[in-house]
């Protein structure tokens, strides 16, 4: 892992990017993104469109030792919120997604692994629900998706959207969460035993497509949730426990980066249960 390039991403990518507030900060991501996936393969464009709203995915395939075994895919939003220069949200996704691809160039998995970076999470989740449809629509099967969602602030305090979790998960914001649909059960134990070797990780198994609990669904998993794939939320828990979010203080100043290095190595461990 090399935390020099971890923490180059972070400042490249957390600046306001935002297409109808911030375009040409936007612009200047979308070029930072591609040109980073691209030294390590092929980059596809994935673009769509949503009414008076578009956006570009990027996508870049790595296969795996055995093509023919369904994919995983990995996923982190590269636009950002409104006037924040977004460094947790979601740039800390996007350098963990960087250093993943450079792992498996190194180290190569069983099963093929599409990277991709998500456009216009921040305006209604619109690049994952376009390719989500997509990948439905050709009846493509995934292993697993998963979106890698806020991962580097840690706090003394710890919000839960429901009062229970909080004896179930306890009151300081130290831990990593995996967010996942019941389909992915049977992943969770292999998945929270190895990034529990770097650092606490807590697991929430969602029924019914996170519907009755709105919080978990705020990522680019959900789209996946509702196209009836098995997808996971990888995630600091956001606005439970950043008070930064989608401000203009989410800075890399603000970051516990001893933390976010210890979720990109439970991250690499990971995939290998995968």
């Amino acid at each position: 892992m090399n935390k020099k390039q971890l923490l180059e991403d972070i400042k490249q990518i957390a600046i306001p990017r935002h297409s109808k507030w911030d375009p040409l900060g936007l612009m200047s991501v979308r070029i930072y993104v591609k040109n980073r996936l691209s030294s390590y393969g092929k980059v596809l464009e994935h673009s769509f469109k949503e009414g008076s709203e578009e956006g570009i995915n990027y996508i870049l395939k790595i296969q795996g030792i055995n093509p023919k075994l369904d994919p995983l895919l990995i996923g982190a939003h590269y636009d950002g919120p409104i006037k924040s220069p977004g460094a947790d949200d979601n740039a800390s996704g996007l350098a963990a997604l960087f250093a993943l691809v450079e792992h498996c160039r190194k180290t190569p998995h069983d099963r093929p692994i599409w990277f991709v970076a998500f456009d216009q999470e921040e305006w209604g989740l619109l690049g994952s629900k376009a390719l989500s449809k997509e990948l439905k629509a050709k009846g493509q099967k995934l292993k697993l998706m998963i979106s890698l969602e806020m991962l580097a602030f840690t706090s003394d305090k710890q919000d839960y959207p429901l009062p229970v979790m909080k004896k179930l998960f306890g009151e300081k914001g130290d831990f990593i969460a995996l967010v996942a649909n019941t389909g992915c059960s049977l992943m969770l134990p292999s998945l929270s035993s190895s990034m529990g070797k770097f650092l606490p990780t807590k697991v929430l198994p969602v029924p019914l497509k996170g519907d009755v609990l709105a919080d978990v669904r705020l990522s680019d998993h959900s789209p996946f949730w509702d196209q009836g794939f098995n997808a996971m939320m990888i995630t600091d828990t956001s606005f439970l426990r950043n008070p930064n979010y989608h401000e203009p203080t989410d800075t890399v100043e603000t970051l516990d980066l001893d933390f976010f290095y210890n979720v990109v190595r439970g991250l690499t461990e990971s995939l290998e249960k995968i």
